[in-house]
Order: structure tokens, then sequence, then C-alpha cells
């Protein structure tokens, strides 16, 4: 069985965004880029069922610019087989990234596609539910444990009433959220034998996808500093506040 896994290029999550002076969107100029955290989980997980013998090779893909290269070595070197790049230097949101992923599924016909439930940049939540949809898979999401026996994937999910199990038909497509696992500290060994790995780049004309942006972002702008607290004599006081001031109740 094939494992197809997502993986995006963005903003350090140990950095500090920055807003552009003129509101356009994120000063990424001069700033580390990593992968995304979740598409780190969902590597380890691909490569970890790889380990048990239910996988039989593990594709990391990234859809951006020429440096997402660098995320797939990082990809590799935790364990993935190999790697394609869809490179464009057009600004991708989440439908045009479930098409390439979908061309990519109908190319290479995985038994399991794992994506990060979202990206830490733009939290859009939605490359996987659509990619399953475009695809015509079934889907789960916000994965906290995946069990494949067969051509069957159990997928434990995490919702507010506690835990959801889920049964699905292989091939399939799922989300990992946070708990699903640890993704592995990345050796200079394996960084070394991630850069002998097959990487493959492709534009998306060639996989026949038209990427032009169908939003617009209008603004972008910090949130308002945060003011300093006071303290009220008595409740009552409170309760005026927060209905009269703060208009939350």
């Amino acid at each position: 069985m094939k494992v197809l896994v997502a993986v995006k290029r963005v903003v350090d999550f140990n950095v500090k965004v920055r807003v552009r002076s003129d509101n356009t969107g994120v000063d990424i100029a001069n700033v580390k880029m990593s992968a995304n955290p979740f598409c780190e989980i969902a590597v380890e997980e691909a490569v970890r069922l790889k380990e048990k013998g239910l996988a039989t090779e593990v594709i990391a893909v990234s859809c951006g610019v020429q440096q997402c290269q660098e995320t797939l070595r990082t990809a590799m070197a935790i364990g993935a087989d190999r790697a394609i790049l869809v490179e464009t230097n057009e600004e991708l949101q989440p439908l045009a990234v479930a098409k390439l992923l979908a061309a990519l599924v109908a190319k290479e016909q995985p038994g399991l596609v794992i994506l990060g439930k979202q990206a830490i940049d733009d939290d859009a939540n939605q490359t996987g539910q659509m990619l399953a949809a475009l695809a015509e898979l079934p889907q789960a999401t916000f994965a906290s444990k995946v069990e494949v026996a067969g051509d069957k994937v159990q997928v434990t999910r995490e919702i507010d009433g506690g835990l959801e199990t889920l049964s699905l038909s292989l091939p399939a497509v799922v989300t990992t959220d946070l708990r699903l696992n640890e993704p592995r500290y990345v050796t200079l060994p394996n960084i070394m034998k991630a850069k002998k790995k097959p990487l493959e780049t492709v534009k998306p004309e060639d996989l026949g996808v038209d990427v032009t942006p169908r939003l617009k972002t209008l603004k972008v702008s910090e949130p308002p500093k945060r003011g300093a607290g006071i303290k009220v004599p008595d409740v009552a006081t409170l309760v005026d506040k927060l209905r009269n001031e703060a208009k939350v109740i």
C-alpha cells in the first residue's frame, strides 16, 4: 500500500509573525520557514505504518515555491521514500491545493492519504475535506489514533463529547491531530540520506489544474493590543461593566 502525505512550508512556529507595512499580508522576508507541525505528524504516522509493514512506500508531496524542496527533504529525512513538488509561484488557496493533490492521487493511486488537519499560517482546515470530496474518497478528520487492518482503516478522533471511532474502506483520506504521535528527531545521517532520495518536480499545468486564486485578501492587520485590567469592588459592578462596557452579556 502506498501512502501519500501532504507537507506544507510555513513560517516556523517559534517566529513571531509581522504584518507587512502595506497590510497586504504577513512579512516572510528573511524569516525562518519550516514544515507545518501537523504535516510532520502526518509524515511520522505514515512512516510508522511502513515500519509496521502495513505500507510499502511513503510519498511526500508539497505545493508551492522552489524552496519547498527543503521541506520535502525534511519529510524524507523523517522516513518518506520519495517526494513530489508541484512548483508554482502563484498564491495557493485550499481548493487549488486539494485539486493538485486529487490529480496526484489519481496518478499515484495511494491506499491512504494523510494530511495535517490544518496549517498554522492560514488555519483554514479545508484541504483534507476538499480533497476527499474531489477524489470521492471516505474521510476521517482530527485523527488521534490510526489503525490499518486489511482493506479497512480505523480512526479514533476527538469530538466535544469524548472520542469517536470511524471505520473507513481504503483508499481513504485522514487528517491528523496533535495527539496522534510525537514526530521523531531528524538525525544528521538521515538528513544526508534524504539528499539522495528522488524528488520529482512538476507544474500545475502538467496535472491539468488551474490554481488561479478565487479569493482576494483585502487587508491583513494585527489584533488590537490588550489593555490593562482593572479591579472592581463587587460582583454588581463587574456584571454592570460586562453588560454595558464590554457588552458580552
